[in-house]
């Protein structure tokens, strides 16, 4: 296969940068996009040029890295699926692919395809733990948790923290992620003893970061790799108006 590619290309955040075309010959339709992105950085290193900065790691659907926009959708054309297990066989020999980098304005561009999300570590930083002692781990096997309660709050620690919602929002907000790491841990028995400040904080620590307001457009959960729920949201938003009507 051929696939023409135009990719940004930018040297780092202060600088500007524009689509790049590519060509790249004898795509193997079984390829992954981030192999067939290796296969142009092989082909620009020989050149002497210099590669496409792009991140990645597991390559397997889990760590999030591969966070890149692919014809206007983070992640590419696939529902429920990373850019990593994104495969060449859906595309035709001919192709015309745009890649470019997620944006927003809390996820400034590092280089290229490559972005920092250093604010997500932020937000977690600020409440997305459990500190409070809570025994052995057998003993945490021991504590009982209703089954739909469990089931809620594990679909919730699905979330990857790849940034997928902020970059499918058109106001950039960080309000999925967010919603998820706190619905995850507000649900369990192990999370309750700080759930109110780990709503105050989380929800502090994102608006100060940057990212705009969630206006409910959904379409953060439409991107999600791992399809996450709004229902989140709304959890997010009972435990912030309690936490602050309560004020504790």
């Amino acid at each position: 296969m051929k696939i023409n590619l135009k990719v940004w290309r930018q040297k780092n955040t202060n600088t500007s940068g524009k689509i790049v075309n590519y060509v790249v010959n004898e795509v193997n339709p079984d390829m992954s996009f981030l192999e067939m992105i290796d296969v142009l950085n092989g082909q620009l290193v020989r050149k002497g040029e210099d590669p496409i900065a792009f991140d990645h790691d597991c390559r397997e659907g889990i760590c999030g890295m591969c966070s890149m926009v692919v014809d206007g959708r983070p992640h590419g054309p696939l529902h429920g699926t990373t850019t990593c297990q994104l495969y060449m066989r859906n595309y035709k020999d001919g192709d015309t692919i745009y890649v470019e980098p997620f944006r927003a304005h809390a996820f400034p561009i590092i280089k290229d395809l490559a972005v920092n999300r250093g604010a997500f570590d932020r937000i977690i930083a600020a409440g997305g733990f459990v500190s409070v002692s809570t025994g052995q781990a057998q003993d945490a096997n021991a504590i009982p948790v209703e089954k739909a309660v469990a089931d809620n709050a594990m679909d919730a620690a699905a979330c990857i923290g790849c940034g997928a919602c902020v970059a499918a929002c058109p106001n950039g907000s960080a309000m999925l992620f967010t919603a998820a790491k706190v619905s995850h841990l507000n649900q369990l028995p192990q999370g309750k003893a700080e759930a109110t400040r780990r709503a105050l904080n989380m929800v502090k620590q994102m608006d100060a970061e940057g990212f705009g307001k969630c206006s409910n457009i959904g379409a953060c959960e439409a991107e999600c790799p791992k399809e996450i729920s709004i229902e989140n949201i709304a959890r997010l938003n009972r435990e912030y108006i309690k936490a602050v009507f309560t004020g504790e």
